[in-house]
């Protein structure tokens, strides 16, 4: 999940497993789930204990039923503040579950712990004995002896001969539990077949994790969705409201109205050390500012030799971080407008140090509209009124970051920059929308 300073953002060095065979295609699949959005809390950074004989594999003897294809349309609205959060009903009977929506993750995972009197669990958590079509990977099970782990560290054995996974996040956290596989449960009595995701067994209040990424074990890939969207209502960063967006899963009614870009794709046997090829990778070519067309290089926005210029869409992520190439002509470019309000030597969170102490319309305006641009034309204009977010203590930073703070070398275009649009991720036709819409509205 890709997330920087208090939001998590994973870059996960996410490999192709050789045995294990989930594609995408072109069924028809239209849902979507509440959500709600919360600050993030660290997933567990202490290794986690393992699931006793409650996660012991089980298989259930009912009668397997086939159900018809998921054909129809599914629409929520979700609140937001940092990170859209959706609630999926999981397992037989379903237990709702709380979980990050991450494009630029791969592996979905849940809290799992047995509920006990004398210390309940957190509200959220997944009951995997209260679940008939529960069961656990065992060690032996291709996905857990990967040639090539898919994780950032290796599947490993558990001393119960279960499947242990663990995964690290940028911000050096690390998610650990057994991979386990599940239905999840949609209206009109449908369900998925099972889907392997982690269940983490740590103790702590981190939500889970929705995988959406391009990867194998992704939510999407397992699940065969061949198109997602969601629309990001605006918001300032301190403010106490509470705003209501847009998500579907599946065909949006509104995607006549979008334009869109082909992802870039990149032949497999091209790897790359800084490149995450299960990302959503956009052909972004320039960025304006005030009308102005900066003078940065479209090779800053697309991946050398090493990976390094990756340009992605994330919804794990807040703000928009840029390479040094990038950054430093947006930079200067607002130093040149206001630079004598710039406040000195203070960085946000570690990464926005374009802030100021004056009212963030009166910078908005003097700095004027900014522009993302694609090919084919495709713009997203982020008006002068959201070009600073409000961080507290009467502060309002760019909010936009050098890529190096997190540690990266890729540019992520984050959800303060895709307020106010449609953001749908077609992907059986490679391609991502982009739609300017009021999002606070039901649409």
């Amino acid at each position: 999940m890709a997330y920087c300073s208090s939001l998590l953002f994973p870059l996960l060095v996410l490999l192709i497993l050789n045995s294990f065979d989930l594609t995408v295609e072109e069924n028809t699949i239209s849902l979507s789930f509440p959500l709600t959005s919360a600050p993030l809390s660290k997933p567990p950074a202490s290794r986690a204990k393992s699931l006793s004989s409650l996660l012991m594999s089980r298989r259930s003897n009912q009668t397997k039923k086939t159900l018809p294809p998921f054909d129809y349309n599914y629409k929520t609205s979700f609140k937001y503040s940092m990170a859209l959060i959706v609630s999926l009903p999981i397992g037989t009977p379903p237990q709702s579950q709380q979980m990050i929506l991450d494009t630029g993750s791969q592996l979905s995972w849940i809290q799992c712990h047995r509920k006990s009197p004398r210390k309940p669990p957190p509200p959220t958590s997944f009951d995997p004995s209260l679940s008939s079509s529960f069961s656990v990977l065992p060690c032996n099970h291709p996905v857990c002896k990967p040639r090539i782990p898919d994780f950032t560290l290796p599947t490993t054995c558990d001393q119960n001969r279960l499947c242990h996974y663990s995964y690290f996040y940028a911000d050096g956290t690390l998610a650990e539990g057994n991979l386990v596989r599940e239905r999840f449960a949609f209206p009109g009595s449908r369900t998925t077949p099972p889907l392997i995701l982690g269940c983490a067994a740590e103790p702590g209040e981190a939500e889970g994790i929705l995988g959406m990424n391009l990867g194998r074990l992704s939510f999407i890939s397992q699940a065969k969705v061949p198109t997602f969207s969601y629309c990001v209502p605006f918001r300032r960063g301190n403010e106490k409201i509470t705003r209501t967006g847009t998500f579907y899963l599946g065909q949006n009614p509104n995607s006549h109205t979008f334009q869109y870009i082909n992802l870039l794709t990149f032949p497999p046997s091209q790897r790359m050390p800084n490149f995450d090829p299960l990302a959503y990778t956009v052909p972004m070519v320039g960025i304006k500012i005030g009308g102005k067309k900066l003078n940065i290089s479209t090779a800053a926005f697309r991946p050398d030799a090493g990976g390094s210029g990756q340009t992605m869409v994330d919804s794990g992520t807040q703000y928009t971080f840029l390479v040094e190439a990038a950054y430093a002509k947006v930079r200067e470019e607002v130093v040149s407008l206001v630079g004598t309000r710039l406040k000195k030597g203070y960085v946000y969170g570690g990464a926005l140090d374009m802030c100021f102490n004056r009212n963030a319309l009166e910078i908005g305006r003097k700095i004027g509209d900014m522009v993302f641009q694609f090919e084919k034309g495709v713009e997203i204009l982020i008006s002068k009124e959201r070009v600073v977010d409000d961080v507290g203590g009467g502060v309002h930073c760019v909010a936009i970051g050098r890529s190096e703070s997190l540690g990266i070398a890729s540019n992520i275009i984050g959800n303060f920059h895709r307020q106010n649009h449609w953001v749908e991720f077609d992907l059986s036709r490679r391609r991502v929308g982009f739609g300017i819409t009021d999002c606070s509205r039901s649409i």
